[in-house]
């Protein structure tokens, strides 16, 4: 989550009472369809409906890098994404990825009522469904999945039981071979939940690797981290070379500086990544279809 800085203006404020608070949409005072989503005053999302491929969220960009590395470009991806927003990443996948079959799990009904008639997606081949993420995790076939995006938040954490090593084994059960597993982990200081949440992810999988800005990784500064798990190699290189470009560059610890992080261990300050072998080129080990 972030947020937007208060002396903007924006060119319309529709406001709305969901199930689990209050939400705005925001509209983008440099774009003319983009739309920011804010839940009791903090920023959940942001759309540009002309563009779905503008990601304007620091920790939305890393999460697109990781989408536009699963699989080959442009082939279809099975995807999950446990906590809804205002579906930006589903609408970049459906953008990139023509044909992909995405489920969006919500909680909160109204918050899908405001979305699906304020910013509809309408031919981009979203589905979305009301109710619990852990419950909808149940419910699924193993190797169901070729990306699990979780991005679910009460308040300024993630729910206690979409925390535990439990749940992590239960998203590895519906991944494919070579399916990655991508979670948005919001911490600050001495990162004790992030740490928390690699390490759930590093018991088990075998490949895990973390994306953050320097700031946060050394505690100056509260944010969003991407945790990337995967039972393939990660193409970290190219990783690496994405996040390098981004408006806010960020770090990779993969390998053993990832889980000297979920140890406790200070961050090594002069590397980005660790050496990691590397899949075939651009793309994470899923096989082709």
């Amino acid at each position: 989550m972030q947020r937007r800085q208060a002396d903007r203006v924006a060119r319309a404020v529709i406001t709305a009472d969901v199930d689990h608070g209050r939400a705005e949409l925001v509209g983008d005072p440099d774009r003319p369809q983009g739309w920011t989503l804010l839940l009791d005053g903090t920023a959940q999302s942001h759309v540009d409906l002309d563009d779905p491929l503008h990601l304007e969220f620091e920790y939305v960009r890393r999460l697109g890098h990781v989408a536009d590395l699963v699989a080959a470009p442009t082939a279809p991806l099975r995807v999950l994404h446990l906590g809804g927003g205002a579906w930006t990443l589903a609408r970049y996948v459906a953008a990139t990825r023509p044909g992909s079959a995405q489920r969006v799990v919500e909680l909160d009904a109204g918050l899908v009522d405001l979305v699906a008639s304020r910013l509809p997606a309408d031919g981009a081949g979203i589905d979305v469904t009301v109710g619990d993420a852990r419950a909808a995790l149940a419910r699924l076939a193993p190797g169901s999945v070729d990306l699990l995006v979780l991005d679910v938040f009460a308040g300024a954490r993630t729910p206690a039981h979409l925390t535990s090593v439990e749940f992590v084994r239960a998203a590895a059960a519906v991944l494919a071979p070579g399916g990655v597993y991508a979670a948005n982990v919001a911490d600050g200081g001495r990162l004790a939940f992030a740490r928390g949440q690699v390490a759930a992810a590093a018991a088990v999988f075998p490949e895990i690797a973390v994306v953050a800005v320097p700031p946060l990784l050394h505690g100056r500064r509260f944010g969003n981290l991407v945790l990337v798990a995967s039972a393939a190699p990660l193409p970290v290189d190219e990783l690496v070379r994405r996040t390098a470009g981004d408006p806010f560059p960020a770090r990779v610890l993969a390998g053993p500086d990832a889980r000297r992080l979920a140890d406790g261990v200070p961050v090594p300050g002069d590397r980005s990544t660790s050496p990691s072998p590397l899949p075939p080129p651009g793309f994470f080990g899923r096989p082709a279809d």
